[in-house]
């Protein structure tokens, strides 16, 4: 266990570098959080501890939105890491298949990969992209690609490829109804489930009091 506690501070350490001039949406806090809220639902969920921790915490070093689409170098990068600390190459393995599988991407992938822990870091990671952290986290991703906040000549696609939905350049309030209110009904655990559900009803909320005030109602 005193072994486990040091190879976790040396990977916070490790991610606090890798993102120290992260966009404010995929920084070290949101890594924070979805590292918090994994530990959280392991508590009512059986899975590895430790894995879980690792995977939360490496879930997002080299995310390829910022990677000019790179999907591979996140967990490359995360099993060089945990390889140069010496952690035992099973569990590397299972950190490194969880980073691969984990993204939404559409919501249109076909799972690869399946595990407890697997289940948890995706769980906690879709919950951070929900409810009142998930708006501001899509706020400040579309202001940082200068993208429009709404435009209501520019309808949602549902039926985006995985290609089309990682290109595109729609207004922000899009993407509320092409990945966050679908989360909800992605979660895979019962604990998830819970907690998805009051932040979708949030986003809800959210959504009919800025269509109000779009059109000067309130």
């Amino acid at each position: 266990m005193e072994n486990q506690a040091t190879i976790i501070n040396q990977t916070i350490n490790f991610v606090k570098e890798c993102l120290k001039n992260a966009e404010g949406g995929h920084d070290w806090w949101h890594i924070y959080r979805v590292w918090k809220t994994a530990i959280q639902l392991t508590k009512t969920e059986k899975a590895d501890l430790f894995i879980v921790e690792l995977a939360a915490l490496l879930h997002d070093i080299a995310d390829s939105k910022f990677n000019e689409g790179d999907e591979e170098i996140g967990p490359r990068k995360a099993g060089e890491f945990l390889k140069s600390i010496n952690v035992e190459e099973n569990v590397i393995n299972h950190v490194v298949q969880i980073i691969a599988n984990i993204s939404f991407k559409g919501g249109k992938q076909i799972k690869h990969f399946e595990s407890p822990e697997m289940d948890v870091v995706q769980d906690a990671d879709r919950l951070d992209a929900m409810g009142a952290i998930g708006i501001a986290r899509t706020f400040n991703y579309g202001g940082h690609k200068n993208r429009e906040i709404y435009n209501p000549e520019i309808l949602p696609d549902l039926s985006m490829s995985k290609e089309e939905y990682k290109n595109s350049n729609a207004p922000t309030i899009n993407h509320f109804y092409e990945k966050l209110l679908l989360l909800k009904d992605k979660m895979n655990t019962k604990t998830g489930k819970e907690m998805a559900q009051h932040r979708h009803e949030f986003m809800k909320i959210y959504l009919e009091e800025f269509y109000s005030e779009w059109e000067g109602k309130q």
